[in-house]
């Protein structure tokens, strides 16, 4: 089995393929797509096969897919980047990965996600069934633009696509749980975020690899203990500003999202059930 990831070099992407080529077997081999040869370097040494080029480029497209049995597709633009290019990358860079893809025979292709997707709240968690619903301060490009590929993608007969939409993912030194106080700041004191450790995006990707009969299904991934907005300061060493007090969650289900599913049906259980357990371990 070869499988091919892309977005290799994003905070995702980085920690996901090593987990990747751990845990496989003699005849799993790994694939990558990299845009700069210096950056694949490290993947070559793990033993990964090295493919250089743009995601957006499509003879780079045929040549990455060539052979490939399985694709997961970890490639994102967000966090500032201008729509149009949150829109080529997110949707059609997508899109256009899944039809060469399917041309070349590709067995099983893992679409990660966001649970950004579901947009406005429902007054409970969110599950797969759930419809999007643009709106809600968290939407924009990005989550538009991931909602579009996965529908094309599933839309696409023939190809076997699994679909993966994180909580907001942290740890291992990512930047992100600091970069939270962008939003978190300006939120009620008890306003939550859910989250997902990189151990846990990993487990819960590498679970939609390998399942048999997941063909078509969405699954959310996260953790098990939103953290609120006063939480997020604190874990960030910040003092908790005095307006957070003064000010009412107006959604308090927004984004929170339910993983009964792949517990049910993939076996999944967060290695890090909270943001405090992958404190107490080190793994922040």
């Amino acid at each position: 089995m070869l499988t091919l990831v892309t977005g290799t070099t994003g905070q995702v992407g980085r920690r996901f393929v090593p987990r990747l080529l751990a845990q496989a077997g003699p005849q799993e081999r790994v694939r990558v797509l990299v845009r700069d040869a210096a950056r694949g370097e490290r993947f070559a040494e793990l033993g990964a096969e090295v493919v250089l080029g743009d995601l957006r480029d499509e003879a780079v497209l045929g040549k990455a897919v060539a052979g490939v049995d399985a694709v997961v597709n970890v490639a994102a633009s967000f966090r500032g980047v201008p729509d149009d290019e949150a829109w080529a990358v997110n949707r059609d860079a997508a899109l256009d990965l899944g039809r060469a893809a399917l041309a070349s025979g590709v067995q099983r292709f893992v679409q990660v996600s966001t649970g950004l997707v579901y947009g406005l709240g429902r007054g409970r968690p969110l599950t797969e069934d759930d419809e999007s619903r643009p709106g809600g301060g968290m939407w924009g490009a990005y989550p538009a633009a991931k909602a579009e590929a996965e529908r094309g993608l599933l839309a696409l007969a023939g190809l076997d696509v699994r679909i993966g939409r994180l909580a907001f993912v942290y740890g291992e030194g990512d930047p992100h749980l600091a970069q939270s106080l962008r939003w978190a700041g300006s939120w009620a004191a008890g306003q939550r975020l859910q989250m997902v450790h990189h151990a846990d995006v990993a487990q819960g990707l590498l679970r939609l690899l390998h399942a048999p009969g997941v063909a078509g299904r969405s699954y959310n991934i996260a953790d098990d203990a939103p953290v609120t907005a006063v939480e997020l300061h604190q874990l960030n060493g910040v003092d908790v500003p005095a307006a957070l007090y003064e000010r009412t969650d107006p959604e308090p289900f927004l984004q929170m999202t339910s993983t009964d599913r792949i517990r049910r049906e993939l076996g999944y259980r967060p290695v890090y059930p909270s943001v405090y357990a992958a404190r107490a371990a080190g793994a922040l």
